[in-house]
């Protein structure tokens, strides 16, 4: 099997699929949703902490000499500042409630300002995705390129992150005047740029071996910010026990999974895909 194809297959699943699995939620009632979402949310959560710190990491350090530790771990502090300097200029943006900016900014001018303001934070909304899902697909293909069965492991942790950031999106879509049809097409067109930052990774990354380690040194800084930054505060905004032990069981299996997925994977034989990953586009 060719990488190339792994590359587009789990970008696709990593962008597309979560784009329609997301949509299945416009199906639900608000209540049903309400109640769906923080599952999904404290499930994303643990696993982008396991894919992060079982998988990326580790990989990256042993792509590189002792000498070069102190600058790959500068390497994830800088990708969580940069992410912060993102998000605050609107530019990264992972919105899971209602409570976010740009949904306060829209019920703030709910009753004064035209319908256009409201298309602005929609289209805001979309930017700001296709850019997150562009830098994911290059992330996947970086991955891939190191290792197939860490490539698989991080497209499953962007597909269980995708999924409650775009039922997000779609809602601020919808308040924002998008018909339901739009808002799934806009988000789908958003999500092909996963694709496309997979291939380009595939053929700009090949000759580049050197720089991957601090390419995944980014992937885990992403997946690190998204879910202490984006995914816990909203799981914060229920204290009660019963809903407290559901998120961290529900977190542990996000964890448990990633770390099962990630031993699986490495048992697999893909004939060819691993050797090719490895002396490919020298």
């Amino acid at each position: 099997m060719n990488l190339l194809f792994l590359i587009i297959a789990f970008t696709a699943l990593g962008g597309v699929l979560s784009v329609l699995a997301a949509s299945v939620f416009l199906l639900l009632s608000d209540e049903a949703q309400a109640r769906v979402l923080p599952h999904g949310v404290s499930f994303a959560t643990g696993a982008l902490l396991a894919v992060a710190f079982w998988g990326l990491i580790p990989h990256a350090f042993e792509e590189v000499g002792t000498e070069q530790i102190q600058t790959l771990s500068g390497t994830i502090m800088l990708g969580l500042l940069l992410f912060f300097i993102l998000e605050k200029l609107l530019i990264w943006r992972h919105c899971h409630s209602g409570s976010c900016e740009v949904h306060s900014d829209m019920d703030e001018h709910s009753h004064g300002h035209s319908h256009g303001s409201h298309k602005s934070a929609g289209a805001m909304i979309i930017i700001g995705d296709s850019i997150h899902n562009f830098v994911d697909g290059v992330l996947i293909g970086a991955a891939f390129l190191t290792d197939v069965k860490l490539g698989i492991v991080t497209s499953l942790a962007v597909a269980a992150h995708e999924i409650p950031q775009e039922v997000g999106d779609f809602a601020i879509l919808l308040h924002s005047g998008y018909s339901k049809a739009k808002a799934l097409l806009y988000n789908v067109l958003a999500s092909l740029t996963t694709v496309i930052g997979g291939v380009l990774a595939y053929y700009s990354l090949g000759d580049l071996h050197d720089i991957l380690p601090y390419f995944l040194a980014m992937a885990s800084s992403s997946f690190i910010y998204i879910a202490v930054a984006d995914l816990i505060p909203t799981l914060h905004k229920k204290t009660d026990i019963k809903t407290s032990l559901k998120q961290i069981a529900l977190i542990f299996a996000g964890v448990c999974l990633i770390v099962s997925l990630h031993g699986f994977a490495h048992d697999i034989q893909l004939d060819g895909v691993e050797s090719e990953a490895a002396h490919s586009h020298h």
